[in-house]
């Protein structure tokens, strides 16, 4: 993995794969290369392949190819997120096989490649250490003059995951792209086509795409496109239209993808409960669910699968599912689930919640719970993604795009839907209509309560100042805002690098506290709320071991301001909503303090937008 860009059509490839690599970039990468067919000059037909690679940024990349003369309409390129083999590059994307005519980009992971390479291609030579060079060699071994066939042979011996896109040189005018377990989307253009892993390499040119299901293979020339199963059958598909537009990924004037994202909030939320909500019935309705009152009335337990900061939104949901619909709910780590036992029945409804909708560890998790006979839904922000195709229903999440790799709109968004599915359950079981309308109306007002909270981001930006040369923190919260202080410790490591945990308040004491000191800052979570007395006691005994505090508190609370060094204050809401309100600082936070620390934002280090490698 991480990112694919492949062109064919009219104009000059290498722009288009040069820009598409930077819309890319948000996926997480540490190197690049692209592959061109080349056509010497009008004088000399002769077709190449040239191939350049570096290590780093795609500016070292755009840095190379500006000594080169390449006249082509056709190319792929990739950004590579280290699996297997260094950060080196001769492991770099794309790789080729014996004799060069044959170019690979792949994502995903083939899990079999030492048998592969042990096997059948012990008599080849291989110049990488990654398991994507076998692909190469493997099609190599079954080409007799169509690359789609040999492709489609090839596939048959792979165990594991792909999204590639390949070339031959023989095929001067041939694209062919193959999907399993890790996206591809193919835009149609006008005498043009366009493959990447998503569609923010597309955007700029055309909204009508297709996305590759999985065990299909595209063939694509100047004459149009055709897609096929492992089988050889031929499978017709139409194009989607993609409302998003190429404005929409830029950064708006913002310093940072991260910073625009976190400013789109109170707007994005809007856009997750629009038409959703039923203020007369005190009620949220959100169709895509597509279950009959009887099934959700069937409905014993809720499991949320999720990784990462969707894990956290799933955590808040669990909160509310239990105590509006009175359902039991679990939170399970996608990369767990499937390898365990789960219980699972046919009164189980299962949500795989993810921002691309391609995480692989949720993906196959669900197919798990699906296998199990369970109600699957999914819960995602891409449209067309793999979990939007492959569950039952679900809901978008309609953040827009979010290209920074540490999550913020997305992760609110989440939680807003599912505080909507945990009404809309609470209404058919518990909930009174009374009840029901004051959480419609709060959710009204969240977009105006963190437009207040935005609006003190000069003063977060000093607290940065102030602690940016901590190397530690500790973040507390109970009960709902447990999940909170989880997201906010995870925004703080991913983005700036600095070690911080994350405890329920009244855990702090059985054990953690031994690691109290004057240079260990602690964020604690101390809103209006049926545990503030609790949360109280616990930043106390914090106090004693004077530790600096900085307080996430109400609007009003003058108590808090003795317990702390610094405060920030929120306005207040329902007790169920306050995630949807007291991230917000805490990303705030985290974001200046890499700012602070000149770290790279919108791609830290090591990290990647969509996981799709288990």
């Amino acid at each position: 993995m991480c990112g694919i860009v492949g062109y064919i059509g009219t104009k000059s490839a290498l722009p288009i794969l040069v820009k598409g690599l930077r819309r890319l970039e948000y996926r997480g990468y540490d190197s690049a290369g692209i592959a061109v067919l080349n056509q010497q000059s009008e004088k000399n037909s002769e077709t190449t392949i040239e191939r350049v690679r570096a290590v780093g940024k795609i500016d070292n990349l755009a840095e190379k190819l500006k000594t080169m003369t390449l006249n082509s309409t056709m190319g792929i390129a990739h950004t590579r997120w280290a699996t297997h083999g260094g950060v080196t590059e001769e492991n770099a994307h794309p790789h080729t096989d014996c004799s060069g005519d044959i170019i690979v980009v792949h994502n995903g992971i083939i899990e079999n490649y030492r048998e592969l390479r042990s096997g059948f291609l012990k008599d080849h030579t291989l110049r990488s250490k990654t398991d994507t060079e076998i692909l190469a060699h493997l099609i190599e071994v079954h080409y007799q003059g169509d690359l789609r066939l040999a492709v489609q042979k090839a596939l048959q011996h792979v165990r594991g995951t792909y999204g590639l896109v390949v070339m031959h040189k023989n095929e001067p005018r041939k694209l062919v792209a193959a999907r399993l377990g890790s996206p591809l989307v193919v835009g149609v253009g006008d005498k043009e086509y366009y493959v990447a892993s998503d569609t923010s390499p597309m955007l700029a040119y055309t909204q009508q795409v297709i996305f590759l299901d999985d065990g299909e293979i595209a063939e694509i020339t100047d004459h149009g496109l055709q897609i096929f199963n492992l089988e050889d059958q031929e499978i017709i598909k139409a194009a989607e239209h993609i409302d998003w537009n190429e404005d929409q990924a830029e950064k708006g004037g913002y310093s940072h993808f991260m910073l625009k994202e976190i400013i789109d909030q109170p707007t994005v939320i809007k856009d997750a409960l629009r038409g959703r909500l039923v203020e007369d019935e005190g009620t949220a309705h959100l169709g895509g669910l597509n279950m009959t009152e009887a099934q959700m009335h069937s409905v014993n337990r809720i499991i949320l699968i999720a990784c990462g900061t969707a894990s956290y939104a799933a955590l808040v949901g669990k909160y509310a599912f239990e105590r509006l619909a009175g359902i039991p709910t679990d939170v399970e780590v996608a990369s767990e689930f499937r390898y365990r036992d789960p219980i699972i029945d046919r009164q189980t409804l299962v949500f795989g919640v993810s921002q691309s909708g391609e995480t692989a560890d949720t993906i196959a998790a669900l197919r798990e719970a699906k296998r199990k006979g369970a109600y699957v839904r999914g819960i995602v922000n891409v449209v067309g993604s793999t979990i939007a195709r492959e569950t039952d229903g679900g809901t978008y999440i309609h953040a827009g795009p979010e290209l920074a790799v540490a999550s913020t709109k997305a992760y609110t968004n989440m939680v807003a839907v599912l505080l909507m599915y945990a009404l809309q359950f609470g209404r058919t079981r518990r909930v009174t209509v009374a009840t029901g309308q004051r959480v419609v109306a709060a959710l009204r007002e969240v977009s105006e309560k963190m437009e207040k909270i935005l609006r003190q981001g000069d003063y977060i930006k000093m607290l940065a100042e102030k602690y940016q040369h901590y190397k530690n923190f500790f973040f507390l919260g109970r009960g709902i805002n447990y999940p909170v202080a989880l997201e906010g410790s995870l925004k703080l490591k991913e983005i700036t690098y600095i070690h911080s945990e994350a405890y329920p308040g009244g855990e702090m004491k059985h054990g953690p506290i031994a690691l109290l000191s004057p240079d260990f800052p602690v964020f604690a979570i101390l809103t209006k709320n049926q545990l503030y007395d609790k949360m109280r006691s616990n930043i106390e005994e914090i106090r004693a071991r004077q530790a600096p505090v900085i307080l996430i508190a109400t609007e009003g609370d003058e108590q808090a301001k003795e317990l702390a060094d610094d405060v920030i204050f929120v306005p207040p809401t329902m007790e169920l909503l306050e995630p949807l309100i007291n991230t917000l600082p805490l990303q705030l936070f985290a974001y200046h303090m890499a700012v602070l620390l000149g770290r790279d934002v919108d791609r830290p280090r090591n990290l990647a937008k969509s996981v799709t490698v288990e």
